[in-house]
């Protein structure tokens, strides 16, 4: 079985500047069809998962209009 690679502090770090850069719709996109233990919703790295829920959160979350945007 492979160990999950554990990402350095600069590989967190870029993840944290990519999150501070996505539009709301690419959050929602992410929020909603990330595969399965995508790094951004990964509780092991809990700086990266409060920096996307924070930027994400101060769009408004998913609203009903984004929602109906990125579709299924």
């Amino acid at each position: 079985m492979d160990e999950k690679k554990m990402l350095t502090e600069k590989e967190i770090q870029e993840a944290i500047e990519h999150i501070n850069n996505m539009t709301h719709i690419e959050m929602a996109s992410m929020w909603r069809f990330a595969p399965s233990g995508h790094v951004y919703f990964d509780r092991q790295y809990p700086t990266i998962f409060d920096a996307f829920k924070t930027r994400f959160d101060s769009f408004g979350g998913m609203t009903t209009e984004v929602s109906k945007e990125v579709g299924w």
